[in-house]
């Protein structure tokens, strides 16, 4: 007599003797993993590049082809901190960290509650508002810096650092409110009727509620608003003199037309740099969460 035995398929991610089974990645993705690789390589050369040449001499910085082992050098960074010219960087650096904090804070303490009213709670046409909002960024810059030197002449607020801290309000909160308003519309409207019926204000749900769901949204917006302050070069430029000079102006004056200057404005560069470079890897995580929210439903 011939007993007939059942077996159970076998997943496709086991062999026959119940091991795991090796799966290798897809082509496509080890192709779009070798894109993503070569175009990080290409941002960072760059960086790299002018790392080394802010170690070499003037002399073997201008040479072409570029002298990639020439001697290391300290010459440009001794230059950039004063050592032989005399001017001393961290009044500008000072001025520039000073404009881009406060200014992000008040961005953020104007763009939470308004893009709130334009998500969560929409106020009327708030679709006009909204394309308000972008409208203001329609205006080339240099359209509207005579007005502002005009008026800053008059009010006495050239080389004034708050005047600084104004316009970079003004500037970055149409983009910080566009940004906020999408990261709020994921919030879900049963945690804030819950809190309604608790008896939260609107200060208490923005503090307790909205604020801990939508933190990467509030990193990624404030690290790119402060970003934009950091960087602005224009209005810093013509708006100040010596009191409430900032960190690219002061960058600026490394380029003369008389002598060589490349190592020295690499240095000073790189230095100017890093407190961007050092805010982004701190927020890392947090950029990568907040730029992704909402991006899949």
């Amino acid at each position: 007599m011939t007993s007939i035995t059942d077996t159970a398929p076998v997943p496709a991610s086991r062999t026959t003797e119940g091991a795991a089974r090796r799966t290798r990645p897809p082509r496509s993705g080890m192709i779009l993993g070798m894109v993503a690789w070569l175009i990080g390589i290409l941002f960072v050369l760059p960086v790299l590049w002018m790392l080394l040449t802010s170690l070499h001499s003037e002399a073997a910085s201008a040479t072409n082809p570029p002298s990639i082992a020439a001697p290391l050098t300290l010459q440009g960074y001794r230059e950039f901190f004063g050592a032989s010219s005399g001017a001393s960087p961290w009044p500008p650096l000072l001025n520039s960290v000073t404009a881009s904090v406060l200014s992000t804070v008040l961005v953020l303490l104007f763009a939470i509650p308004a893009a709130y009213a334009l998500s969560i709670r929409p106020v009327r046409k708030w679709t006009d508002v909204l394309f308000f909002f972008l409208s203001t960024k329609m205006l080339p810059v240099v359209a509207g810096l005579l007005p502002i030197y005009l008026f800053a002449q008059v009010a006495g607020l050239l080389d004034n650092v708050w005047l600084l801290i104004v316009l970079y309000t003004s500037m970055n909160l149409p983009i910080a409110v566009w940004m906020m308003r999408s990261f709020l519309a994921e919030v879900p409207v049963e945690m804030l009727e819950a809190a309604a019926m608790d008896g939260a204000g609107l200060v208490r749900t923005l503090r307790e509620i909205v604020a801990p769901v939508v933190l990467p949204g509030i990193a990624a917006t404030s690290l790119i608003c402060f970003i934009f302050s950091w960087n602005e070069l224009l209005f810093a430029r013509v708006l100040t003199g010596t009191v409430a000079q900032t960190a690219p102006v002061f960058l600026t004056g490394f380029v003369t037309s008389q002598g060589l200057f490349l190592a020295k404005v690499c240095a000073a560069a790189l230095v100017v740099s890093l407190p961007v470079i050092i805010a982004g890897f701190a927020a890392q995580d947090k950029l990568v969460q907040g730029l992704s929210l909402g991006a899949v439903k």
